[in-house]
């Protein structure tokens, strides 16, 4: 009896100690059955036998593990933002640029080129500003040594074939701000060679409507005037334009801004002197000036002095410079006897309303400036070539036209009278 009571206490002491021993590996079996989703190095994932994968759409994805092709930024598999593309682009096409360094010396020649003369002539070169400057130039054959821009997408806006044999400077915006002449500078500036008239490549469809009609600045040193001008005269299709020596410089960049692009659209040739003028003419062509002549009730008043001739400027200081011009090339004195002054006349030179017909075969027109007005030379050239003068009638008591406007009206009444001549002779 006391042998099986020790067995029964026996028994019952060790059912305790089993019974923990059981639970904790119940517990830990159950730790390793949980589901665990494995990422291993290579980015191939592995999931535990029996479980499940989470098909949710707000399932919460598992962040990478280091090393994986997602932790250390390889992009060969995913897709490439804009600016990647544009970099990309940019470099197919060759195009190497370089970044200006703070104190470019070369952004201080842009000043200079742009505010000098006589740089410009020494050196030959130009300067322009702005998106259909630098367009119309590099389609019409001008060589572009330096361009100055601000970002990359500019350059794919200007042909690339052109670029690639010029200097490429990107500068920062408020650099372009500061040596530009613009309220609201493009940030777009190209140097380039002095174009030569006789080189460029002048659009076809300006050829195409050209017309037998020239015209001749004389004595032109408005900056705005000038490019005026030149605009209105690619605008009508004169075949060619004329300025003589006086004239402000025509690639001056106000002239160019005012020009719109008429540099590159018709030839213009610069720094001409009077007595070769007619070797770009041809011998039938007549000369015509435009004059504000002066009427009284209807009827001229004419005494053959150049106070008579209205101009387009009516100053008395141009008009006693003519007559000293015309007098010191006039024939000399005989036996020291001076002529007077008083009795000076020049050449008689008879006049019509602009809107008669005037403009027939070849064709020449010229305007003078605001400050000095025609030119003796102008007179001479019109009365040898059996030319007028034209006029436009304004109200009493307004002196004159702009020489931009008197321009635009004339030029563009030669090109009505000439084009009614070809639709009658066709």
């Amino acid at each position: 009896m006391a042998a099986l009571l020790r067995g029964v206490l026996r028994c019952c002491s060790l059912t305790p100690a089993c019974t923990g021993s059981v639970q904790v590996k119940r517990h830990v079996r159950a730790l390793r059955r949980s589901p665990v989703r494995v990422l291993h190095p290579g980015g191939d994932r592995d999931d535990q036998p029996g479980t499940r994968r989470p098909q949710e759409p707000g399932h919460r994805r598992t962040p990478p593990v280091p090393g994986s092709k997602a932790s250390t930024g390889d992009t060969s598999s995913r897709r490439k933002s804009p600016a990647e593309g544009q970099e990309d682009e940019l470099s197919s096409e060759e195009l190497k640029f370089e970044k200006a360094a703070p104190g470019d010396k070369r952004l201080s020649n842009v000043v200079t080129i742009a505010k000098s003369k006589k740089f410009r002539d020494r050196h030959g070169k130009v300067l322009l500003e702005g998106w259909r400057l630098l367009t119309d130039a590099l389609e019409a054959g001008a060589v572009l040594q330096t361009l100055f821009f601000n970002t990359a997408d500019q350059l794919k806006e200007l042909p690339h074939a052109k670029l690639k044999k010029a200097n490429l400077v990107k500068v920062k915006f408020a650099d372009t701000k500061m040596w530009s002449d613009l309220v609201t500078p493009q940030g777009l500036i190209g140097i380039f060679l002095k174009p030569d008239h006789a080189k460029i490549n002048y659009p076809a469809i300006q050829m195409k409507h050209s017309l037998p009609l020239t015209l001749i600045c004389d004595n032109i040193r408005d900056p705005g005037n000038l490019g005026t001008i030149l605009r209105c005269a690619a605008g009508a299709g004169c075949n060619k334009v004329l300025l003589t020596k006086g004239c402000v410089d025509a690639w001056e960049p106000k002239v160019l801004r005012a020009g719109m692009g008429a540099h590159f659209r018709l030839p213009i040739i610069t720094s001409v002197e009077w007595d070769i003028i007619p070797n770009f003419l041809t011998a039938d062509t007549k000369v015509y000036l435009s004059d504000n002549c002066r009427l009284d009730s209807g009827n001229e008043v004419q005494t053959g002095k150049a106070s008579d001739y209205g101009w387009v400027s009516t100053q008395p200081k141009s008009m006693a410079r003519l007559q000293e011009d015309y007098y010191s090339s006039s024939d000399e004195e005989s036996d020291g006897e001076e002529r007077n002054r008083e009795e000076l006349h020049l050449p008689d030179i008879k006049k019509q309303s602009y809107h008669e017909r005037w403009a027939k075969d070849n064709t020449a027109l010229v305007i003078g400036g605001e400050t000095y007005g025609l030119s003796l030379e102008s007179l001479l050239l019109a009365k040898k070539s059996g030319g007028r003068k034209l006029f436009i009638p304004v109200v009493p008591g307004v002196d004159s036209l702009n020489s931009a406007m008197a321009a635009s009206i004339l030029l563009f009444e030669g090109k009505r009278q000439l084009q009614t001549k070809e639709r009658r002779a066709t």
